[in-house]
């Protein structure tokens, strides 16, 4: 599990003065940023989970040439997309949800404890400096960037990063590509309604999370397993199993050839929160879960190549 076993990141232009920092093969902690560059400095979408491989993105910004007057929006309050802030602080405006400042608080470098082996170095929580409710506009010299709430979905508190004239959606873990989705943080309901505000965008080219970038159909391909799992979810809960056993019995399907299969483990006891009824994306045992997981993966932790 330490550093460096992973690929190195790839820097991609998807339009013009827009690219992303895609980390293979994009399962824990190994996520995507986006980086939106005018005259004057860059906007990063996202940092990542470890000492090295904030300074690899570090080295892909400045490689960019611009002035050094950046600006770090966070999708979301989880490590790996937030622990490298403090590289761009104190000089750059770190923006995020009103609801991720207060997350990123009281989790802090909890991430860490679930994988002890990986070298995270020098991580830090940096917390936002500007925080906003439902939406936030930023300009690039001429480029609108639209940040809108979509959660609770991944999280309570997801952001996504919306560039209309180039039709490019920043998605956060809201999307993932070729991984399993993981809501044990958020909701299914939230999710699958926030899916249909992202279709009907219109986005061209979908940066997702973790995995390759992708088209608009990942919208579909994620809608599409939710919707399975409500399925499951309502059956497993009518009959009474607990969630670590029904994921036991589930045969995973065209879903098994995704990362990370055992997040089927928390996203049933989220689906078994909502069936109980509730406000949608309120906290639930995370470490207890967690450990589920683990039990599901047949005793060793989830792999992670950060």
């Amino acid at each position: 599990m330490s550093s460096g076993t992973a690929a190195r990141p790839r820097l991609t232009e998807i339009a013009d003065g827009v690219h992303v920092h895609t980390q293979p093969h994009g399962g824990w902690c190994l996520n995507n940023s986006g980086l939106i560059a005018g005259r004057h400095g860059v906007v990063v979408v996202d940092t990542a989970a470890t000492e090295r491989r904030v300074a690899l993105l570090r080295e892909a910004v400045d490689g960019l040439g611009t002035e050094g007057h950046h600006t770090v929006v966070n999708t979301h309050h989880h490590g790996d997309h937030v622990f490298g802030n403090h590289v761009f602080a104190p000089s750059a405006a770190i923006i995020a949800h009103e609801k991720a400042r207060t997350e990123m608080a009281e989790t802090g470098l909890g991430l860490t404890q679930l994988w002890p082996d990986v070298e995270w170095g020098d991580v830090r929580v940096t917390l936002p400096t500007v925080t906003f409710r439902d939406r936030l506009s930023l300009h690039v010299d001429d480029r609108l960037v639209e940040l809108l709430h979509v959660g609770p979905a991944h999280t309570t508190n997801d952001v996504v990063v919306w560039l209309p004239a180039e039709r490019v959606l920043f998605a956060g873990d809201v999307l993932l590509n070729g991984c399993t989705p993981f809501n044990l943080m958020g909701s299914i309901a939230g999710s699958l309604r926030a899916l249909r505000r992202l279709r009907a965008l219109g986005a061209r080219t979908v940066v997702v999370g973790h995995g390759e970038v992708s088209g608009p159909e990942v919208i579909d391909q994620t809608d599409a397993y939710l919707r399975w799992l409500q399925q499951i979810a309502a059956e497993g809960f009518a009959a009474g199993i607990p969630p670590l056993e029904l994921a036991g019995r589930t045969d995973l399907g065209p879903y098994s050839e995704w990362l990370d299969p055992e997040r089927l483990v928390g996203n049933l006891h989220r689906a078994y929160a909502e069936l109980e009824g509730g406000e949608l994306g309120r906290p639930l045992d995370v470490v207890r879960i967690f450990g589920e997981m683990v039990e599901y993966n047949g005793g060793t932790l989830p792999e992670c190549l950060a």
